[in-house]
């Protein structure tokens, strides 16, 4: 039996299945359309009902790890027919692999992500605000969890942890040894009955190994990173909800080698508080920050106040942003069209 109130059921999920039939269960793995429940008696398995295949349109219509969905049990049998997603309160997901336009969905109704990434030479800034910008469109609240600090030396440690508190605006920066579990007591504070925590972080930089030390036992498969570039191997291949030993639930996600944008300006803006403010600041208001005279971007490079890659970073981002709200609005060959006629006016 579990606790559906220790799992992160509350009144929000509780709102939406006033007068509705059906029991409550939540997704804790999804597989060619075979999804594990954990339920309030029991855990089962259970596929989508006819109908609900014929009413989704899109692929967020479709449960994913972490959704809360009604159900209908099957008698005698440790299997069910899900007729509902609940409206989630946040929804990590990225761009599918591939040239279509698709979504892919990650983990819903997650309080917290940990932003998993590793202080050896496959540290990278530009990466980090990738994944910031993903986790600020999602709802969730972004932790940055910079692991392997028994690789580097006290003072490497403390100028990549200051380099990424300068991207983070806030959030929380935190380096530690998972393997050896040093400073995973910083981590313990959003590890609460109630919420859900998820992981998310490139092939090799420690996800697996963080959720075993977490977790108190070898759930995860781990392996060696490649010593010539610091490169991991996939290890985590399917999304996976798992219950914590201090109450809470946390959900792990396969590394990624590069995260696809599934998100708009808006996103790109909060990861980017320092560029969009010193943007406000220029002397005319159309300043596309190049020659202009009284650019504050411009200024702020010069003095070393912003650095010009981190800029470069705000300005392929909020491109890739800009053609993902078009391609939305009026679809992908005319917002290419569209993209073309800017690049020509050099208003991209």
């Amino acid at each position: 039996m579990y606790n559906l109130q220790a799992l992160g059921y509350n009144e929000f999920f509780a709102g939406q299945q006033n007068n509705k039939q059906g029991k409550v269960g939540r997704i804790a793995t999804a597989s060619n359309g075979i999804y594990k429940l954990f339920t309030k008696n029991s855990e089962l398995r259970a596929q989508l009902s006819g109908r609900f295949h014929h009413l989704a349109e899109h692929t967020r219509d479709y449960p994913c790890v972490g959704d809360w969905v009604l159900f209908q049990a099957i008698d005698g049998e440790d299997k069910g027919i899900i007729h509902e997603v609940l409206q989630r309160s946040s929804l990590l997901s990225r761009h599918a692999a591939g040239p279509k336009q698709e979504e892919q969905l990650m983990a819903a109704n997650v309080d917290t992500v940990f932003l998993v990434n590793a202080l050896n030479q496959d540290f990278n800034l530009r990466r980090m605000e990738r994944y910031l910008m993903q986790v600020y469109e999602s709802g969730a609240s972004p932790v940055f969890v910079l692991t392997k600090k028994d690789l580097c030396q006290d003072k490497e440690i403390d100028e990549k942890v200051q380099a990424v508190e300068e991207i983070a605006f806030g959030a929380p920066v935190l380096a530690i040894d998972a393997l050896h579990e040093e400073g995973l007591t910083s981590l313990k504070e959003y590890l609460h009955e109630g919420k859900t925590v998820s992981l998310l972080g490139s092939s090799g930089v420690g996800k697996s190994t963080l959720i075993n030390r977490l977790l108190g036992q070898e759930v995860q498969e781990t392996q060696a990173i490649r010593g010539e570039d610091a490169k991991g191997r996939h290890t985590t291949t399917h999304r996976e909800l798992f219950l914590l030993p201090e109450g809470g639930v946390i959900i792990d996600t396969p590394g990624m080698r590069e995260l696809q944008l599934w998100s708009g300006e808006e996103a790109a803006g909060e990861t980017f508080q320092d560029v969009e403010r010193l943007a406000g600041q220029c002397k005319f208001r159309d300043c596309r920050h190049e020659q202009e005279p009284g650019c504050a971007i411009q200024n702020a490079i010069a003095s070393g106040e912003l650095s010009d890659d981190r800029y470069k970073s705000y300005v392929k981002l909020q491109r890739e942003a800009k053609f993902l709200d078009l391609k939305e609005k009026y679809g992908a060959h005319r917002a290419s069209r569209m993209q073309v006629e800017e690049l020509k006016k050099g208003t991209w």
